[in-house]
């Protein structure tokens, strides 16, 4: 396999300066599974260009590590339809990079610069061009054997129990002239972190909340008197096990569990890693309000909104509420996948134990649910209730509604195995094999995917005794099934939600 990189992922492994950098993890999988690294001949001029000479040395010295492409695709009529947009040579660029995969003469690229994923969008070939972690998502569920270590789950332990030696602080301590010093002073405070089985810390999330009164007189444009919550440090090793969204997930929930109006956060853009984290948040509704001036130097500041608004066109942008104008159904799911699908709507005769080891399906917020449903209409927007089927037997107690959902998406049209199983791979509960059994189980009815939000667990879980007394369902569900606006009313008492989620 030719695995295309993109300059930012060249400059970003040369300019490697900590023993333990995250990059290495990339190039640790590609020399294992002896995929040959190319560059294009655009990149190594690039390089060759780059202001810090230590790069441009270590890179020159390197290069026989690389495949260096010889000659470049041919300029074809769609490519130089889309040459017409590029305005500068950056895009020309971009262009350049991405014109090497329609072409298929690699197979692959890898690249974080956001315009080149438009790109490929376009231009048709988004299933093979990859940010890193997204890439490093791919080949761990596609070889769970050859995965260095296990991500265990996320903890809650005291600053002072975390060693500040730990390499992972590296870029903060550069970045923050008194960082030790404030870590220090946290000894006594709470911070979420994930590690691996080998204790190497993979992901640190600190948050506070503030009230109305807190002086914001650092920042520009002065923000006005809200209850806010701030992202106060957060870090994530690429690892490809999705823990970005596990840590947003840790985020909104906090939002929530402290009435906040708004989320925000301070953050340098130095390098590749703030530059994927400024990326994750502007995917969910982080939009940029200013800068903040200290004496470690200007910092970029980013808000979100978290007044109850849904916005059924960009659920990320709003999520987690959601719209009680928009259509509700409900949904079964089997046991034995409810739980790796859903795992904060574990059920209390469940044990923890079973899933504490970490895989990407588990951690996503976006999660993909298969189905056979002869209702297949659902659109954007619209709300999910999970039904977790019963466990051997006694339907009316066993079997209950445990979840609120938003969807994302709904792809009917899947034209092969392959395209279903690159649709399926990251966030479903499936192996790939389970995945190609789906699809072959009955060739006169496909399966179709949904691409959902995972949003709320209930604090109660109704089974379907209560379900049909509260006239929320006459039977158990088979596929997806439309709930009228007074059976998801009903639900939402019975189940106990919480209904501040829930934007009229």
């Amino acid at each position: 396999m030719r695995v295309l990189l993109d300059t930012n992922v060249l400059i970003h492994r040369e300019a490697s300066t900590v023993v333990k950098q995250e990059i290495g993890v990339l190039f640790n999988w590609l020399d294992r599974l002896h995929y040959a690294k190319c560059v294009h001949p655009i990149s190594i001029v690039e390089v060759s260009k780059h202001k810090d000479p230590r790069v441009v040395s270590a890179f020159r010295a390197k290069l026989q590590s690389y495949v260096e492409l010889k000659t470049v695709a041919p300029e074809t009529p769609q490519i130089q339809q889309l040459r017409q947009t590029d305005t500068d040579e950056n895009d020309r660029n971009d262009t350049s990079l991405v014109k090497e995969v329609v072409a298929q003469r690699v197979d692959a690229l890898i690249t974080e610069d956001r315009g080149i994923h438009r790109k490929a969008k376009i231009l048709g070939v988004a299933d093979r061009v990859f940010t890193i972690d997204d890439f490093l998502e791919k080949v761990t569920a596609e070889n769970p054997d050859l995965a260095t270590y296990k991500v265990l789950a996320v903890k809650r332990e005291h600053f002072g129990n975390i060693t500040l030696r730990d390499p992972f602080f590296a870029s903060f301590k550069r970045d923050y002239v008194d960082f030790a010093a404030w870590f220090n002073r946290k000894a006594d405070e709470i911070a979420y972190v994930c590690r691996s089985d080998n204790d190497d810390l993979l992901a640190f999330l600190y948050v506070k909340p503030e009230d109305e009164r807190e002086p914001y007189a650092d920042i520009t444009p002065l923000f006005m008197p809200k209850r806010r919550l701030k992202i106060g440090t957060f870090k994530v090793a690429m690892n490809g096990y999705k823990l970005g969204e596990r840590f947003l997930k840790i985020i909104f929930d906090n939002a929530l569990l402290f009435k906040v109006d708004e989320i925000y956060v301070t953050i340098f853009r130095k390098d590749a890693d703030q530059e994927r984290l400024i990326a994750l948040l502007l995917d969910w509704g982080f939009v940029q309000h200013g800068v903040k001036r200290s004496s470690s130097g200007e910092e970029l500041v980013y808000v979100r909104d978290f007044s109850p608004r849904a916005d059924a066109s960009n659920p990320l942008a709003t999520y987690p509420f959601m719209s009680r104008a928009q259509r509700k159904f409900v949904v079964p799911i089997y046991p034995e996948y409810h739980t790796e699908l859903l795992p904060d709507s574990i059920l209390r005769t469940e044990s923890p134990l079973d899933f504490v080891e970490n895989r990407p399906n588990r951690n996503a917020i976006r999660k993909v649910y298969v189905s056979r449903s002869l209702r297949r209409d659902l659109s954007q927007g619209d709300v999910i209730v999970f039904y977790r089927t019963a466990s051997g037997g006694y339907a009316h107690h066993t079997s209950v509604a445990t979840t609120l959902g938003i969807v994302e998406r709904v792809v009917t049209a899947i034209p092969s195995v392959d395209a279903f199983v690159d649709l399926c791979r990251k966030r479903s509960v499936f192996s790939d094999d389970e995945l190609k059994k789906h699809w072959n189980w009955n060739v006169r009815s496909r399966p179709f995917v949904v691409h959902f939000l995972y949003s709320h667990s209930f604090p109660k879980r109704p089974n379907l005794a209560t379900l049909k007394a509260a006239n929320v369902l006459v039977e158990a569900p088979r596929g997806f099934e439309e709930l009228s606006d007074q059976a998801f009313s009903a639900l939402l008492e019975v189940s106990h939600a919480d209904m501040r989620l829930i934007v009229d």
